[in-house]
């Protein structure tokens, strides 16, 4: 009789204790994140987008049902982010999930929206075909509306949601410049950098003359790759603009590359020698490294001509990053034909490295001729960790203001002197856009932009690391099972053991 009473207590408090959590859960979203980068938590910056959201945000997310489950799972997580967002800002995110593809009018609808169909192979019985699917969102507040065209299965979704929410609520933007009059890149040029930035800043031109003096309505400033002599008069606009407390960002192309003709040159604009001033020499030299991206180049195979890639270290892979706001979450970028730089400040500045060459690298002096079937060997690279970009902070002009150098300029620009625009590896863009969040004081999206896996080869992990994941995946089901198996024969044991005994009802 005591079991049955026993019973059915039990049953009577995991129904209570169920509906206890499911009612506490209704306004409160909890998960356990065991990422290595917290991708599955939501940061501080997103928190407080949420909780000052002025009016009600309508969330419609046009997604296809019946996906692959690899594809599949991208609606899930993005469901499971909306009821947090909802959670966290009071009811005022409000969402649905709409399939486009139970209607015509419906997909016209997500198409008028912005949100565009991918076609995606689908096997059904035995065979492969291909399917529309959608996979986007469009977010409203008020008349005010931006667009998730497609969310691309592994990448930083919360960024995406948070960025085109505080689109949607920011009011007034800072101003940020790009110097012009030298041979720079536009706006045009950085269309990558430019959307990225658009979120929070107005990205605009800004010519330097003469007759003319840098705006007071900006705030941070980017000098990148000038081709020409700037002239005094327009470094002491730069010297001007530090001393109002102006932030500056400055990559530099101390050398170039021409692959067309194999050599390498120095490029001289006198803003080396102004930046060796304030203590930061970029050096008249070529970084390579052992770990660099490839070129196409033509072989003779015989009687036949045939492209193949081959490994050119001139053009550096950065892996490794100094502990920093401007490089949280970076995993490879390309710095194409950089300079080393060196630091040649005082106690006043504070120098810090941000990304480094890897432990096999070396240095070429410019000019010099490139040889893009040279076998390059161990003696080669002498050199490690030698610093490619670095931030400093200190007193610039007698005020207390901050700086970004980078040695190299070309490694964000999409298209130069009206050439095809080319896409550029996504954490280029963030090293860029990292770095102007950073000196306008307002780093809350950093952490959201690289919280997407970007790169993460097998091949960069030791033999030992590579192997023991081989055995933990194998092995490890396996163990869980196992262990399973034992607790739960002992368990049913006891339990034998109890009914045996004279006093068990």
């Amino acid at each position: 009789m005591r079991t049955k009473k026993s019973f059915y207590t039990s049953v009577i408090l995991i129904i209570g204790i169920l509906l206890l959590v499911n009612f506490i859960s209704s306004d409160y979203f909890v998960r356990i994140d065991l990422t290595e980068n917290k991708r599955f938590t939501l940061s501080q910056a997103t928190e407080d987008i949420l909780e000052d959201l002025l009016e009600p945000v309508t969330v419609k997310a046009y997604f296809s049902e019946n996906l692959p489950p690899n594809i599949a799972q991208t609606r899930q997580d993005f469901l499971d982010l909306l009821i947090e967002y909802s959670s966290l800002s009071g009811g005022n995110l409000v969402y649905e999930f709409i399939n486009p593809n139970e209607n015509p009018e419906v997909e016209q609808e997500a198409a008028q929206a912005g949100v565009s169909p991918v076609m995606i192979n689908v096997r059904e019985k035995d065979q492969v075909k291909q399917q529309k699917a959608f996979m986007g969102a469009m977010i409203q507040m008020g008349e005010q509306q931006d667009v998730i065209p497609f969310m691309q299965p592994g990448e930083a979704m919360e960024y995406a949601l948070t960025t085109s929410i505080k689109k949607l609520a920011v009011v007034d933007k800072p101003t940020v410049g790009l110097v012009q009059g030298h041979g720079e890149p536009t706006t045009f040029d950085m269309q990558q950098a430019g959307q990225a930035l658009s979120v929070l800043y107005n990205f605009e031109n800004i010519t330097l003359t003469d007759t003319t003096e840098i705006p007071l309505r900006v705030n941070t400033l980017a000098v990148i790759a000038p081709k020409d002599t700037v002239p005094p008069s327009h470094l002491l606009q730069l010297d001007q603009f530090l001393g109002r407390g102006g932030k500056l960002l400055i990559a530099l192309n101390k050398v170039e590359g021409d692959l067309q003709s194999s050599f390498g040159s120095s490029v001289y604009t006198g803003l080396g020698e102004w930046l060796k001033e304030k203590g930061a020499t970029v050096e008249n030299k070529f970084i390579t490294d052992a770990n660099s991206a490839s070129v196409t180049v033509q072989q003779q195979q015989g009687p036949f001509r045939i492209q193949s890639q081959v490994q050119f270290p001139f053009l550096p892979i950065i892996n490794s990053f100094e502990e920093h706001p401007i490089t949280k979450g970076l995993e490879a970028v390309i710095l194409p034909f950089a300079s080393p730089i060196v630091f040649s400040g005082d106690t006043t500045v504070n120098f810090m490295p941000l990304a480094y060459s890897s432990a096999q690298s070396g240095s070429a002096n410019a000019p010099t001729y490139f040889n893009i079937q040279q076998q390059w060997t161990e003696a080669d690279f002498p050199l490690s960790n030698q610093v490619a970009a670095a931030a400093m902070e200190g007193n610039f002009e007698g005020v207390a203001t901050r700086m970004v150098v980078i040695g190299d300029g070309d490694f964000a620009i999409n298209a130069r002197d009206g050439g095809q625009p080319q896409a550029v590896q996504q954490d280029n863009v963030s090293l860029l856009v990292n770095s102007i969040d950073w000196l306008s004081d307002d780093t809350g999206l950093i952490e959201l932009r690289t919280k997407g896996v970007t790169s993460r080869p097998l091949d960069q992990l030791e033999d030992g690391a590579k192997a023991t994941l081989k055995w933990l995946n194998f092995a490890l089901p396996i163990l869980l099972a196992v262990v399973y198996g034992i607790i739960r024969a002992q368990i049913r044991r006891v339990q034998r053991i109890k009914r045996m005994e004279v006093s068990y009802e």
